[in-house]
């Protein structure tokens, strides 16, 4: 599949198409296979937001996985920039309990673009899937100034 890679504060991250849609963001990752018009769209818009001009990812994306992971990452990407959620408002939207809301959060292929670091947990912040953990996703949030919950 190709790739393009964009170096932002969040580290190298590399964007992943599939027939015409969005399907991987990964830390470390490499050029690979044609620039298409859509990974030069990603890579711009991912460009404008590690500086700040971008308030909200316009690409399309497609999940791999249940129809639950995907009503999960959808309902992630519709979180405003600067707000968050908890995994509970996910699950009470969903009818579902908490914790396979987590882990749909945690298996989300696409973090930065879907948001899944706006999702915390009812106590703290709760996980993080990609590169640094824990703490790119506080760097995120502070990124997306929603870090006043966080101090």
């Amino acid at each position: 599949m190709p790739m393009i890679s964009v170096d932002t504060q969040f580290g190298r991250l590399g964007i992943e198409e599939t027939d015409g849609a969005i399907t991987r963001l990964v830390w470390d990752g490499q050029d690979d296979g044609p620039n298409t018009p859509l990974l030069q769209e990603a890579a711009a818009q991912l460009t404008a937001y590690n500086e700040g001009r971008l308030e909200r990812f316009d690409l399309p994306y497609r999940v791999a996985g249940s129809d639950f992971q995907r009503n999960v990452c959808d309902l992630m990407y519709a979180i405003p920039l600067g707000e968050t959620r908890t995994y509970g408002d996910i699950a009470k939207e969903l009818g579902q309990p908490p914790q396979p809301v987590g882990q749909a959060c945690g298996a989300n292929p696409i973090p930065v673009i879907i948001p899944c670091h706006r999702v915390l947990s009812v106590n703290g912040l709760g996980g993080f899937s990609g590169d640094g953990g824990v703490e790119t996703k506080v760097a995120l949030l502070r990124h997306e100034r929603a870090a006043g919950l966080l101090i």
